[in-house]
Formats: structure tokens, C-alpha cells, sequence
């Protein structure tokens, strides 16, 4: 009886962290660092802030991501993207920790949470974020969701910069404060490149089983050489947007910051030098690391932000 007393509770907590694991919350800094920078330049821009939306963007944001994750996850399993013996998701249906179903409900779930934070917002800015908000939810289900799948035509690269970069930034922007400013759009270039660069860690990394399961995306189609070009032309394509940016006054020189993420940036860059596609477990955890990297240099933009509106 004891014994039994005591197996409820670990299978729980099991539960619970499978659950956990599927969410993939290492990518979480793509949607959180552009919701950031779109909270700080309604500081530097904005006249009137509505600040009591914040929470309720920032969780929105969240479960959409997590909701777009497990559907993800959801997809390449069935489509024999992720596998036992591949290296993509979260694992949790590979490893049979849950079933497709099981999952395919959890990310709706996770999508419903999104639309129920969405609603304050919505109403307090009108059929504009209503809008908005039906573009990331069909941008996050159908990143992979039949019978669209973007992601597995190699579309997935131009709409996960576009959703996650001046999407993101501009949208947290206009919430705020009720304005667009062509300067928060291209502000928002630097974190778009970089969260795309997370999507094309994953893109190089599993070019043979995509290829396997008759899925495009750039790295497929054009291989691996284009595919570790295109990784360094996105992180270096970040830092060098911020310094023109700064050339053209419309960023300070104290958003030079970010330079202090290069060294990350640098070393990631370097990990994919002399891969062989057949040895990418090799550079299996480049997708959290650049992850890492775009939530540093993220923070240091946002905190070169408030310096720029302090000493204005």
C-alpha cells in the first residue's frame, strides 16, 4: 500500500516534466528578447506607454511559442523529420513519452492560453491586434500544420524572420503605445536575423533526415556549403545591421553594446568550420547555443536603449 502511496506522486511529476520537456523552453529567448526591445523603444519613442499590457503580451507570446513547438514537434514526427536516432525536438514522441494525439491537443491547449492573454489586449486595442494575433497563430500552426507546412518548402527561414523580428517588435511596439515608427522596424532587423540564425541551426544539423523524409528547406536545396554561409551571413548580418543602424542616427553609439555578445557569436561560427553533414551531432546543441547568444545581445540593444533614453 505504501508503495503504491509513493508511485502516484513520481508518475505525476514524471507527467508534469514531459510536459515541460515538450515545450522546448530553450527557444523561448526568440519571442521574449523582440517582446523586450519592443517594450524598450516604446520608452525611447513612445509618449504614452500603456505599461499594464506587458504581462499579457509576454504570455501570450509564450504560449504561442510552446504551442507552435509541440504542433512542430507533432508534424516532423509524423512526417519522419524526427525519429529515433535523429537529434530535432523536444524527443518526447521519438522516445514515446507521449503519443502524437496527446501532443497535438497539448499544443492547441497551449494555443487557446494564447488567445485567452490576447483578449485584454485586444480589447483595449481594437481589431488591429485581433488581426495581428490570427497572423501568429496561422503563422505558428501552419509553420508546419497541413495543409500549408511553410517550413517544409523552404519558406521557413523568411516567415520565422518576419514573425519573430519586426512582427514581434513592432507589434509589442504598437500595443504599447498605439504607434508604427518606420525607425522600431528597422531596429527590430538585428533579432530577426539572429532568431532565424536559431532555425538554421536546426536546418544544417538535420539536412540528411530532412532529406530522407522529402522535406526542403535552404539547407536541403541548396546544401551544406550555402547552409553554413547562410548561418554566418545571419549572425554577422546582425551586427553589422546595428552598425549602420548607428551610422545613420538611428541608433546610438551605446547600442555598440551588443559587440559583447561577439565573442559567443564567434565561437558558434566557428563550431560548424570542417562539420560534415554525416557528423552534425558535432554541433547538435548550435540551435540552444545561438539561442544563447541572441538573448545576450537582445538584452544588451534593450539595455543600450535605456542608457540612450536616460541620458537624452
Amino acid at each position: 500500500m505504501r508503495e503504491a502511496q509513493n508511485a502516484a506522486p513520481f508518475k505525476e511529476t514524471s507527467k508534469k516534466a514531459i510536459y515541460i520537456q515538450a515545450l522546448r523552453a530553450f527557444s523561448f529567448p526568440a519571442s521574449l528578447i523582440p517582446c523586450l526591445l519592443g517594450v524598450m523603444l516604446s520608452m525611447l519613442y513612445g509618449n504614452t506607454i500603456t505599461w499594464w499590457l506587458i504581462p499579457f503580451i509576454a504570455i501570450s507570446l509564450l504560449f504561442l511559442h510552446a504551442g507552435s513547438n509541440v504542433i512542430s514537434d507533432v508534424d516532423d514526427y509524423r512526417r519522419g523529420v524526427d525519429a529515433a536516432g535523429t537529434l530535432g525536438g523536444s524527443r518526447v514522441l521519438p522516445d514515446n513519452l507521449l503519443t502524437s494525439k496527446e501532443m497535438f491537443h497539448y499544443g492547441l491547449i497551449l494555443f487557446s492560453f494564447a488567445i485567452l492573454f490576447g483578449l485584454p489586449i485586444i480589447f483595449e486595442r481594437g481589431m488591429l491586434v485581433l488581426w495581428l494575433g490570427i497572423i501568429g497563430i496561422i503563422g505558428g500552426f501552419f509553420y508546419t500544420g497541413r495543409p500549408i507546412g511553410y517550413k517544409y518548402v523552404a519558406l521557413g527561414d523568411v516567415f520565422i524572420f518576419l514573425l519573430y523580428g519586426p512582427a514581434i517588435v513592432t507589434g509589442t511596439f504598437y500595443v504599447l503605445t498605439g504607434m508604427f515608427f518606420t525607425e522600431v522596424l528597422l531596429i527590430s532587423i538585428p533579432l530577426g536575423l539572429l532568431v532565424t540564425g536559431i532555425l538554421q541551426a536546426n536546418n544544417l544539423r538535420d539536412i540528411i533526415n530532412d532529406r530522407k523524409a522529402n522535406i526542403k528547406t535552404l539547407a536541403t536545396v541548396f546544401g551544406e556549403g550555402f547552409a553554413k554561409g547562410e548561418y554566418v551571413f545571419l549572425i554577422t548580418g546582425a551586427y553589422l545591421t546595428v552598425v549602420l543602424l548607428v551610422v545613420f542616427n538611428i541608433l546610438s553609439v551605446w547600442s555598440l553594446l551588443v559587440f559583447l555578445s561577439l565573442p559567443i557569436a564567434l565561437k558558434n561560427m566557428n563550431m560548424i568550420k570542417g562539420v560534415k553533414i554525416e557528423d552534425t551531432g558535432k554541433i547538435a546543441m548550435l540551435d540552444a547555443l545561438t539561442a544563447q547568444l541572441t538573448l545576450m545581445f537582445g538584452v544588451l540593444l534593450s539595455v543600450s536603449i535605456i542608457i540612450t533614453k536616460v541620458l537624452a
